[in-house]
């Protein structure tokens, strides 16, 4: 096993380059946080998914919006797709897993909704199918990828796309971007 301070180092390494590699993503991160606030100053509502860090990384900006980022302002309408459990698991059973985000944006999305959603692989299937469902039911929509973007890219409006191979790097670079959204929400 190698000693802890080699993985310490590896690992700030590699978040300081991912991180430093978001400044390409810039004109991307401004399209969205101007859907974002379109959606704001629209009444419409922000629907969030992903699986596993995701989810909670979806639930913690959910949290953000509704709650406060750093500043006490209006609550902005948010819901994460991903932490009702008995609906989660009614819909897994009955439609399959693919569908439990596609079943809650049919139910919940309405045109000028904005559907955000993470995944670290840009291969979820329940992820494109939210995406999918979104786009059918004329919601705007932004996609937090990482690796290639995988088969979800080019499907949102805005592809957030960090190039990583680490998933604990993509996540980190993720919910930097999400807090930048929320600084922006608020400023």
């Amino acid at each position: 096993m190698p000693d802890f301070s080699s993985i310490f180092d590896q690992a700030i390494k590699g978040s300081v380059e991912t991180l430093q590699s978001l400044e390409k993503l810039k004109p991307e991160l401004a399209r969205a946080a101007d859907l974002i606030a379109d959606y704001l100053t629209e009444g419409n509502k922000l629907l969030v998914c992903g699986n596993g860090g995701s989810a909670a990384d979806a639930a913690h900006f959910a949290t953000e919006l509704v709650v406060r980022f750093a500043k006490d302002r209006r609550p902005y309408p948010a819901i994460c797709l991903a932490t009702d459990g008995g609906l989660l698991t009614a819909a897994g059973n009955d439609y399959g897993f693919d569908e439990i985000f596609a079943r809650q944006v049919a139910a919940f999305g309405l045109p000028g909704d904005l559907l955000i959603c993470l995944t670290t692989s840009g291969n979820s299937k329940n992820v494109r199918r939210a995406l999918e469902e979104a786009k059918s039911r004329e919601l705007k929509t932004i996609a937090f990828l990482g690796r290639d973007g995988g088969s979800t890219i080019g499907i949102a409006d805005v592809d957030l796309l960090v190039r990583s191979n680490s998933t604990a790097r993509i996540q980190e670079a993720h919910k930097l971007l999400l807090h930048v959204l929320c600084e922006a929400m608020e400023s």
